[in-house]
């Protein structure tokens, strides 16, 4: 993986100043570069808090001096020791939508957690629904029988601004989904839990909206540090804009078929796509560039299809004659966080290697 840190530096700039401008907390995801060492560019723009998206992931920006840090997804019981572990050196923030969930933490937490009440505006994969204020105020009343348990706010992941198909929808998506959050919370703050936080996060809407308001207290948005082309075709960004490639040499030719084959399938891209004018995408092609890293897509060259350690490239006659066996191509991801999951380490433009966090398979 290359990354070019003198653009992450500056859309992490870009992002911290939107949330400061809006007076709301800049809670940015770090599943998407997973590394420590990325991890400190945020901290010169004022950033404390952070999100991850799994207790292991916790653990290791703790263990790199992250000491505010939300788990992004509803509390796994099963992690109950590594969770009364990382309570008692940092402030945990945790998400619950049940009522078991909520009673189980209640009682087996030792230290004190930050709890918030996960609310689905839509999405449909966690989180309770927002039209469901009784089973809401059910999880909330639970909180008060337990010590070590605060209730810190309501939460939401705008998981459909994924699917939007303009610019427009993305706006809307975000206006509906803070709308329902609103409600919540006044219905909340009517049944005695007045100023609860509200926290936002998905990079398609905190990227197109210029300002965040009330009744918004935090963003959390991840994939805006790299960005990929996902986030291009919803719109989220420009090209340039995206600061990730996989850089994948050239190991094989087929100039009857206009096929260049890269040692780099789904073992380094993740196996994401997206289809354009019928044919799948896994990726588009860059030259490399020295400092800048990569050129501008070449036109009309993308992987086409992929096996675990192969990528099949469809391109013009021209560039397959160009291309020589031991070239290295640029490929921009369709996921940079499904990607970085496939890769120890990163090189910058410059040259330096940076490690990033691996989960452990079991």
């Amino acid at each position: 993986m290359i990354v070019d840190k003198r653009l992450t530096v500056r859309k992490i700039e870009h992002m911290a100043a939107k949330a400061k401008s809006s007076g709301v907390k800049f809670r940015p995801h770090f599943k998407t570069h997973h590394s420590a060492e990325i991890g400190e560019w945020f901290r010169p723009f004022g950033v404390s808090s952070i999100a991850v998206s799994s207790v292991g992931m916790a653990k290791y920006f703790a263990d790199h001096n992250w000491n505010d840090i939300m788990v992004c997804v509803p509390a796994n019981i099963r992690e109950i020791d590594e969770l009364n572990d990382l309570s008692k050196n940092v402030t945990l923030h945790v998400l619950v939508d049940s009522l078991e969930t909520m009673n189980f933490l209640g009682e087996k937490m030792r230290s004190p957690v930050k709890v918030w009440i996960e609310i689905d505006v839509g999405y449909r994969r966690t989180g309770v629904p927002a039209a469901r204020t009784d089973k809401i105020s059910k999880i909330a009343e639970h909180v008060r029988k337990y010590r070590n348990l605060q209730l810190a706010g309501i939460l939401t992941h705008a998981g459909t601004s994924y699917h939007a198909k303009s610019l427009s929808e993305i706006r809307k998506i975000y206006r509906e989904s803070v709308s329902q959050m609103k409600t919540v919370q006044e219905f909340l703050a009517s049944a005695g839990f007045p100023d609860l936080e509200v926290s936002v996060g998905d990079t398609p809407t905190c990227s197109v909206m210029k300002k965040f308001e009330a009744p918004i207290s935090e963003i959390r948005p991840g994939n805006f540090v790299f960005y990929d082309l996902a986030q291009l075709n919803l719109g989220s960004c420009r090209e340039d804009e995206i600061s990730m490639t996989v850089a994948c040499p050239v190991v094989s030719k087929a100039p009857e078929r206009n096929e260049v084959i890269i040692y780099g399938g789904g073992a380094s891209l993740s196996k994401e796509f997206y289809t354009a004018k019928r044919h799948n995408v896994y990726g588009v092609i860059a030259q490399p560039d020295g400092e800048k890293g990569r050129t501008k897509p070449v036109k009309d060259v993308y992987v086409a299809s992929i096996s675990q350690e192969h990528g099949k490239i469809i391109g013009p006659k021209k560039f397959v004659n160009d291309v020589k066996i031991g070239d290295v191509l640029m490929v921009l991801p369709v996921h940079a966080c499904q990607t970085v999951l496939l890769h120890k380490e990163y090189q910058t433009c410059e040259g330096e290697i940076i490690n990033s966090y691996q989960p452990s398979i079991c």
